[in-house]
């Protein structure tokens, strides 16, 4: 785990602070929406370029382990998305749909290092990845289609052009680098290694630009901040508990119950951001929402691998 990343909840907090500081001046405030989607298709560039895409057959080494870990993050957890954005978020369709894409997309980065810190099965953890990626991508629009389709809030064309732009062209871009180098496997693995920190760089840099432009919608509705944190402590609370007893139930070993938990909690907060800052421009709440979610989860995960290192050494003594 580099610098980068045992700092990631700070730095993405700075990155707010920093936005709505330097959006207090007119020419920046008026030109930094533009700088948005390029950083976001760098860094998703590099992001996909790190993951194995064309590994995905290795998921299927483990049948039982994928289909009860895609049943849970594809079938249950939007479900529970649904159920909990109803409840609490029914009066603002922003954080309703907000809140709908950060607990849909499951993590593709960050949870294997929790994985490997609670002595997960992290072999395991890497081949349900790409499959993860490809399925997020395929079903995140038709999941906001079918629960914010009546909020008035989602255009058709706007996100289908938001995927198109930050998601399929950077994948495309990645693919295509990955079969360019598919003979040079030092250079591959220099590049990847050398770039390992910048999608942190480049997202830090596009959510300085959002709230640059937007940062005083944040200040004007810092009441919202507590309405969408707690349907967001609910979806961890829940969802442990879930995992957990089904890997009871699936007879899971102690190691691929703690990495199921942590497949089924941690989320991909840096592509719904993606997508929500191209795909509703003219909704910030909902990029505020999906910036809140990883202020909470990278703290709440570490707080989890706790306790699943704690279960792990009780089933074993």
């Amino acid at each position: 785990m580099n610098l980068f990343e045992k700092l990631y909840t700070l730095i993405i907090f700075l990155s707010v602070i920093i936005g709505i500081g330097i959006g207090q001046i007119e020419l920046i405030r008026e030109n930094a929406e533009s700088f948005i989607v390029p950083l976001l298709a760098a860094m998703l560039y590099i992001t996909f370029l790190q993951i194995p895409i064309e590994e995905i057959k290795k998921a299927f080494k483990n049948i039982k382990f994928t289909y009860t870990s895609v049943i849970i993050n594809f079938v249950w957890t939007p479900i529970l998305a649904l159920l909990l954005a109803m409840m609490f978020l029914g009066d603002n369709p922003s954080l309703y749909i907000g809140f709908i894409m950060l607990v849909v997309t499951p993590c593709t980065d960050w949870y294997l290092i929790f994985t490997g810190i609670a002595k997960g099965n992290v072999a395991l953890s890497t081949a349900i990845l790409p499959l993860n990626l490809i399925l997020q991508v395929i079903l995140l629009p038709i999941y906001l289609l079918i629960f914010g389709g009546t909020t008035g809030v989602i255009e058709l064309s706007f996100l289908v052009e938001s995927i198109l732009i930050v998601l399929f062209i950077p994948l495309v871009l990645a693919f295509l680098t990955k079969m360019f180098l598919r003979n040079k496997q030092q250079l591959r693995e220099n590049l990847i290694s050398n770039l390992s920190v910048m999608p942190i760089i480049f997202l830090s840099l596009a959510i300085v630009a959002m709230f640059a432009s937007q940062g005083q919608l944040l200040l004007n509705n810092l009441d919202l901040l507590w309405q969408i944190t707690i349907p967001i402590l609910l979806y961890f609370i829940i969802n442990f508990f879930v995992g957990q007893k089904i890997g009871q139930l699936m007879n899971f070993a102690n190691s691929d119950r703690t990495s199921l938990s942590l497949t089924t909690l941690a989320r991909n907060s840096p592509i719904a951001l993606a997508i929500a800052m191209t795909a509703f421009p003219d909704q910030p709440l909902i990029a505020l929402t999906l910036v809140i979610g990883p202020l909470l989860e990278l703290p709440i995960l570490a707080i989890i691998t706790q306790i699943l290192l704690f279960i792990s050494k009780n089933k074993s003594t």
